[in-house]
Formats: C-alpha cells, sequence, structure tokens
C-alpha cells in the first residue's frame, strides 16, 4: 500500500482504508465518494472540502495542551488565544471556528479595518480582540468603539505615533480606552521561510529605546493602567523550538523590569503566532521539530521560571497561531485532465524495414529485459539515447528514428522500474527524474497553492483512490493556466509519484491537503480562475452531510468584479453577433443564447467523464 507520508503529515485526521483515503472520524467515510457525489450535483471543476470537525481538534488540542501544562507546573497565569483573521476570512470557516472556541473565549486578531468589523460584529461576549498592524487614527476611534461595545479589546501599538493617537482619541472620547499591548523588537528570530518578520529589523515593534518613551508617555497622560500586554511574534511556521525559548527569555525579562518600573497594568505576554504545521511527506526531511507539547510545556516552564527569579507575577499567556488552527481543515481536491506522455507506447513506435543499429539494439533491450538484467539494460539504454540524440544533431538519423528511439528509452526505463521495484536501487530516482509524466490538473495553482508559486512551499499531495495499487509514474503536476510557474516540478528529496491512467474508463482525482490558512485569501484570479467550488463536509455515524455549497463564481461575475459591466458586455456580444455574415439571422438567437450560457459557467476545465 502506498501512504505518501500520510503517517508523518496526517496527524490521525486521515486514513487509508482498502483503496481510498478516508476521513478519520465518525463514520469514516472515502474523500474520493465525497467528491463523486459532489461532481455529481453539477459541479465539475476543482473542490475545497472544509471539515468543521479539525477546526474544532485543533483548538481543543491547544487549549488542552496549555491547561495540561499549567496544572503540571503550577501556573498561576491565565491561558488566552486569538485567531488572526488575515489567515482565513471566509464565512464558511470563521462561523464553525467562532462555535467551536466558545467554550474557551477564544477570540480574534484584526490587522485591518474591515478586520475589525468582522471582529466586532462576531465575537463572542467576554473573548479578546487583538488589533494589530498599522493603525490611522480612525482605525483607533473604531477600536474605543469597540471598547463601548463591551468588547475586551486590545491594541497593540507597532509605533510611538499609534501611541500617541490613544493618547489623543482617549482625550476626545474618553473612557473606556481599549487595553494597550505593545509590540516590542526582539533581538531574536524564528527559523524557516518567514523569519524575517522577527528581529530588530523587523517591519513591526518597538525598540528598547522606544519601549522606554512608550513607558514615559503612557505615565504622563495616567494611562499605565491601560498597559495590560506585550507582544511580540518571531515568524510564521516555526520549524524549531530552540528559537522561541530564546525570544520567551529575551521577553520575560522584558516583562519583568517592566513590572518594577510600574507598568502596573501589565498582566500577559502575546507570543504571536508561528506554531508549526508539518507539510513535509518525506520523514527524512522534516520541517517541524517539536510537538505542540513541547512547545506549551517550554513556553510555560520558560516564563515560569523568569517570574520567579525576577519575584514578579507569572504573564498570563497569549498566543496568536492562525496556521495551526486553520491549515489541516481543508482539502484541495482537483481532477486530473490529461495525461502528457502517453504518447510513449509500443503504438507510437515507427519501425522502418531498416532501422539505425542502435535503435534494433534497444528495440532487442526491451523485448529481452528481466530482473536479472534490469539494471545493466537501464544503464545501457540511456547510453543509447545520448549516442542516437548526438547522431540525430549531426544529421545521421532523421526524426522518426530520433522519435523510435524517445519510445524505446521510456519503454524500457518504465519496465527497468517496474522489474526493480523491490530493490533498493538508489539510481532509479534520478532516471525517473527524466521520464515524468506530465498530469495536468484542472486548477490554478495561482489561486490555490500560492504559496507554493510564491515561497516555494509545498503541500502533502495523493491520489484519493487506488492506493492498493503501486504507483510507478514519477509525476510533475501541471495546471491550466497559461503560465510555465503553474507547475509542480518533480523533486528527487521528496518525489511523487502516481499511478497509469485510463481517464477515459475512471476518474482520477489529486488531494492537496493542509491548505486552510492563508491559501484561499491569498489566492490570485490570474487567467481569471477563481476559488473552486467550496464544500462544507459534517461527519456523521451514519456517513456525511454536505452543509453548505459555495460555487465557483461564473464568468459573467468575474468580469464585474474588475469593473467591466456586465450589461455592455451582453450588448456588445450581442452586436458582433448580428454583425457577423458567418451566422444566419435565424440562428443568432441560439448563438446568443449558448454565449449567455457559457456566462454563467465557471472558467475551469469540463472533463466528461
Amino acid at each position: 500500500m502506498q501512504r505518501y507520508g500520510i503517517d508523518i503529515w496526517g496527524e490521525n485526521n486521515f486514513l487509508i482504508e482498502g483503496d481510498k483515503v478516508c476521513v478519520n472520524h465518525l463514520s469514516r467515510p472515502a474523500l474520493f465518494d465525497i467528491v463523486r457525489d459532489i461532481r455529481e450535483q453539477g459541479s465539475k471543476g476543482p473542490l475545497l472540502l472544509r471539515f468543521p470537525h479539525l477546526i474544532e481538534k485543533q483548538i481543543d488540542a491547544v487549549f488542552g495542551a496549555f491547561g495540561k501544562s499549567f496544572a503540571e507546573l503550577g501556573y498561576r497565569g491565565n491561558f488566552r488565544a486569538v485567531f488572526p483573521l488575515k489567515v482565513n476570512q471566509y464565512p464558511d470557516f470563521l462561523m464553525p471556528l467562532i462555535a467551536a472556541g466558545r467554550k474557551y473565549g477564544y477570540g480574534l486578531e484584526a490587522g485591518s479595518k474591515a478586520e475589525l468589523l468582522i471582529a466586532m460584529s462576531y465575537t463572542e461576549p467576554g473573548a479578546p480582540i487583538t488589533v494589530n498592524g498599522f493603525k490611522d487614527k480612525e482605525m483607533i476611534e473604531l477600536g474605543f468603539l469597540s471598547a463601548r461595545m463591551g468588547h475586551a479589546i486590545t491594541l497593540t501599538i507597532e509605533g510611538i505615533n499609534e501611541l500617541e493617537s490613544i493618547i489623543e482619541v482617549a482625550s476626545e472620547m474618553g473612557a473606556p480606552v481599549p487595553a494597550i499591548g505593545i509590540r516590542i523588537k526582539l533581538h531574536s528570530t524564528g527559523s524557516g521561510i518567514w523569519s524575517k518578520s522577527g528581529g530588530i529589523n523587523s517591519k513591526f515593534g518597538l525598540t528598547s529605546t522606544e519601549l522606554l518613551e512608550a513607558m514615559e508617555l503612557l505615565r504622563a497622560h495616567d494611562l499605565l493602567d491601560r498597559f495590560t500586554m506585550l507582544h511580540f511574534h518571531i515568524g510564521s511556521q516555526m520549524t524549531q523550538i530552540a528559537n522561541l525559548k530564546k525570544a520567551l527569555r529575551e521577553a520575560g525579562n522584558i516583562y519583568a523590569d517592566l513590572l518594577k518600573m510600574g507598568a502596573v497594568g501589565l498582566q500577559s505576554i502575546n507570543l504571536g503566532g508561528g506554531l508549526g504545521v508539518e507539510y513535509t511527506q518525506n520523514e527524512a526531511y522534516p520541517e517541524v521539530t517539536y510537538s505542540l507539547r513541547e512547545y506549551a510545556n517550554d513556553t510555560t516552564f520558560t516564563l515560569s521560571e523568569i517570574a520567579r527569579a525576577k519575584g514578579v507575577k507569572e504573564p498570563d499567556i497569549v498566543i496568536e497561531s492562525g496556521r495551526f488552527i486553520a491549515a489541516s481543515h481543508a482539502v484541495l481536491v482537483a481532477p486530473v485532465f490529461e495525461l502528457f506522455s502517453e504518447e510513449y507506447s509500443i503504438k507510437a513506435l515507427r519501425l522502418k524495414a531498416e532501422n539505425p543499429p542502435l535503435i534494433e539494439e534497444l528495440h532487442e533491450l526491451y523485448t529481452h529485459i528481466r530482473p536479472e538484467n534490469a539494471l545493466e539494460y537501464l544503464h545501457d539504454c540511456i547510453d543509447h539515447l545520448n549516442s542516437l540524440l548526438t547522431l540525430f544533431d549531426l544529421g545521421y538519423i532523421d526524426l522518426i528514428d530520433r522519435s523510435n528511439s524517445e519510445i524505446l528509452t521510456h519503454l524500457i526505463i518504465k519496465k527497468a522500474i517496474v522489474l526493480l521495484k523491490d530493490k533498493p536501487v538508489r539510481e532509479l530516482t534520478q532516471i525517473q527524474d527524466k521520464i515524468q509524466e506530465k498530469y495536468l490538473i484542472n486548477f490554478s495553482i495561482f489561486q490555490s497553492l500560492p504559496d507554493f508559486w510564491g515561497l516555494a512551499q509545498r503541500f502533502p499531495v495523493m491520489p484519493l483512490s487506488r492506493l492498493d495499487t503501486r504507483p510507478t509514474r514519477s509525476a510533475s503536476i501541471w495546471d491550466i493556466t497559461c503560465d510555465s510557474d503553474g507547475e509542480i516540478d518533480f523533486d528527487s528529496k521528496n518525489p511523487l509519484f502516481l499511478h497509469s491512467v485510463d481517464l477515459d474508463e475512471e476518474d482520477y482525482f489529486l488531494g492537496f491537503f493542509k491548505v486552510g490558512a492563508y491559501q484561499e485569501v491569498l489566492g490570485m484570479k490570474h487567467n481569471l480562475f477563481t476559488r473552486p467550488t467550496v464544500a462544507t463536509i459534517a461527519v456523521t455515524k451514519e456517513g456525511y452531510r454536505i452543509e453548505e455549497l459555495v460555487r465557483s463564481d461564473a464568468l459573467i461575475d468575474i468580469l464585474e468584479d474588475l469593473n467591466y459591466n456586465p450589461l455592455t458586455i451582453r450588448n456588445r456580444l450581442m452586436e458582433n453577433i448580428r454583425n457577423s455574415e458567418h451566422i444566419p439571422p435565424e440562428e443568432r438567437g441560439e448563438v446568443y443564447q449558448k454565449v449567455e450560457t457559457f456566462l454563467h459557467e465557471n472558467g475551469y476545465l469540463k472533463t466528461f467523464n
């Protein structure tokens, strides 16, 4: 059985039963069956499947881990958490998150006016709201209005000018004044792709000198009691715990010194985000080297030790880890539309009555390859192909000979791979790199996996079926955009192998896992491909239920989003139809109706199976 690293990245959220990937919850339905059900309802492009129970699972895990650490260490602070809306603002994700977090008082973090309005609308009473990012006076006033509405809101200061604006608005609007947090620039940095968001040269936060200036301003305007939170962030997707421990020691000592300087309201340290998510499918190349349990224990122990040594109260611990909460809940599923290397088949050979000797030898190798000679013949065929390509460049063989040499070489390699499947031949992967199968997938990488395109962040990918059959094709994945960057290339360190399939006879779906964080909101409309159809799936004891289905945007809606006038589009199309000499007058109405039908379809390709 091919497992595609599911034991590494799967977190027991999914399992393999028979030949299919199944949701590891209650009735354990197969993803393949869910997808087929939705497609039968008319959705033929890519699908994004949401599983709300996985959101709840992650929230429970975070609060459970810190609760256990607090109990074991006798920690006297409180634990709170907020979800950063920038990770995923879509309501069909956010509503299940709010419901799952209600029992813990799980809050929201906003980084813009629009996000703050969402937080003010949906945050549960008593749950915290944290406002990060750059703010103008208008946004600060909105924060004051939120405090008036009874929200437990904290405005995090990113610069001295923001504190001056808060002081100004406080004099104009009066009480209640929101709680004030101050983000500090630590010398400590994170690890991984996003490490630059921490450190002394990071985009946000105050230096030590600016922090002292902020303290003087707060004292001068009688607002020290409103300064309640110290905030830092060393980077999303922290891969090593050592970086966090160093940052905690730095922040913990700053916290203790501020208390001794008279910060009477200071009670919490906000670690920001960064709790790591494992994306790798290869156990030899793990991305995250610590567990949630270790993260909670090290955080609690480090801050406890500093508080004890400095003789101050233990701070409340606040985290803003959104990727850890959101990533696992969503699976992108896209059908394979076409295989591009099927021309390398025995039927495609055009052997002549007399062929060049090296081609005759290649044919002999193909005919007589056996397990005992497979490796030798593999080496021979590659050597012959290189020689034949040189002969073609010199004009000694023709295009038919070249085609035959390529086909025979691919056929020999494919046979050798099957014959050597049980032998640890290291060079097989390198050879397979040369004969990749190109799988055309009905989706857009730019829209659905923007972090792969922009940051080379790979996501777990596997077929949803045929897992009881060994895949033999080294696969690279092409999306349907007309951009050469729309490709997930074959990586010899993390190789992806897929099956040979007859797409006229069966569906073959690929699942891309852990795409629930950032990918939807960062997705771009390259070639005007928009969000896939999104389905929210409730898994029950009896099976599953499609709770919500949000279909992909129609073409006319996409054009309207770009400020095209739908009426103008329709009028111009009708005019062009009327003026066409190739469309008889009696057929113009039918032609227009066909065009109108296309306007109400989405932009993804339509498969027939």
